[in-house]
């Protein structure tokens, strides 16, 4: 157990939605959705979207037809994970402790804070809406409690009032459970909650009245950690520690169905790209990687292998999923998208060094990737494109190299 602390759970409101009306405020007060592709489905709703019914999932031409009225949004994920990046650093500079849980979530310890700023947690609060408002330009839900599961209820609970923020102190907490069904608790799910719900367990505040035994018997030790949350007891600590990913993955449908090679391969050097950059950002290289190819019949056919060294590079990766690809593809066949995922990482710093010539090329390597970041940061993404020249099919920016190249 931890001693006693005040955490805050920020969430931004819709987040996608709230990155694309602060590209476009023209969008403000409208019905927006953001949709995962052309083919794809919706992955964020504004209010006025939910308003009209759009349900979360639903397929992007279902939703159209269903819902005509609203206004659809392919995701730009690289515009959010800078705007998300932006949320964060505001986070970091108002507190020296800072979970990042996802790329619109964190968790902040808000503990010896009032001293700091000479104000409550309301205030705190109230000034960090602010700070993120003006800094990102994006609109964020506040809960605070006693620990981590209970600053997620709280933050869940603060969505629906006015203000955006729910308190959840210690003469609070019982009332926090009690208006919380079982299935709502960060870690119990909807199939688990109908169990529960089964055995007489319909809040959490039912939840934590079980003795240890019941709730052993019936969840295992997991479910003491959860009880112990529940109750304002932390278990779980704030970590700023960055966690490595077990994957870091990227695709996306194609505007037409092709069974053209030399788009696929232009395709899938973009997304080859993408993850490179993301790997370089947070500081570590993959042993792994596979290829995914969707054909026009939702068929999704994916392959995976070792690369011959650790690396964060975009040829060296290439060189690795091209050969897949002509080993996956067939000429007969429409592929609707193409995408590529990394595993199997390990941090910059714990990889092992080898002699002469070769370290002085992987320093040449990694400073051509750092390069393509720094211009990419400056000019914006895809400045610069690699890829397979098909006469039919001319890039419009960047320059291209020739397969040998890569």
């Amino acid at each position: 157990m931890h001693n006693q602390k005040y955490i805050a759970l920020i969430d931004c409101d819709s987040f996608f939605v709230s990155c694309e009306r602060r590209l476009n405020p023209e969008l403000n007060g409208l019905p927006v959705s953001v949709v995962s592709g052309e083919r794809g489905c919706v992955i964020s709703r504004s209010g006025e979207a939910k308003m009209l019914g759009v349900p979360m999932g639903i397929p992007l031409f279902q939703a159209i037809e269903k819902f005509p009225e609203c206004i659809y949004i392919t995701a730009n994920h690289y515009a959010y994970t800078k705007i998300s990046a932006q949320v964060m650093k505001v986070l970091k500079d108002f507190s020296p402790n800072v979970e990042v849980y996802s790329i619109d979530e964190a968790f902040v310890d808000f503990t010896g804070l009032t001293k700091l700023y000479k104000m409550n947690y309301y205030e705190l609060a109230k000034c960090l809406q602010k700070k993120i408002m003006e800094t990102a330009g994006i609109p964020v839900s506040i809960g605070i409690s006693r620990t981590k599961t209970l600053a997620k209820l709280a933050s869940d609970k603060s969505k629906t009032r006015s203000n955006h923020i729910c308190l959840a102190g210690k003469s609070k907490i019982n009332e926090l459970l009690r208006h919380t069904e079982i299935q709502e608790v960060w870690g119990i799910g909807r199939r688990l909650g109908i169990k529960l719900r089964g055995l007489g367990v319909r809040s959490a505040l039912d939840f934590v009245q079980k003795p240890d035994w019941w709730i052993k018997a019936k969840l295992g030790k997991n479910g003491l950690v959860l009880k112990s949350e529940l109750s304002g007891c932390m278990v779980s600590p704030i970590s700023s520690k960055i966690e490595l990913p077990k994957s870091i993955s990227d695709t996306k449908s194609f505007l037409e169905f092709s069974s053209d090679l030399t788009f696929l391969k232009n395709e899938l050097a973009i997304h080859v790209h993408d993850v490179c950059s993301r790997l370089r950002k947070i500081g570590c290289k993959c042993n792994t990687a596979g290829l995914i190819l969707k054909t026009k019949d939702f068929v999704t056919l994916y392959e995976k292998t070792a690369l011959p060294a650790p690396t964060d590079f975009e040829f060296e990766i290439s060189r690795t999923v091209f050969p897949l690809l002509e080993k996956m593809y067939s000429s007969n066949v429409l592929y609707r998208s193409i995408g590529i995922v990394l595993e199997d990482f390990a941090q910059k710093d714990e990889e092992q060094l080898t002699l002469f010539n070769e370290n002085a090329n992987r320093e040449k390597i990694e400073n051509l990737g750092k390069s393509l970041d720094k211009l990419e940061k400056k000019f914006g993404r895809n400045i610069v494109r690699t890829g397979f020249v098909n006469k039919n099919v001319p890039f419009k920016q960047g320059f291209l190299t020739s397969p040998k190249e890569i």
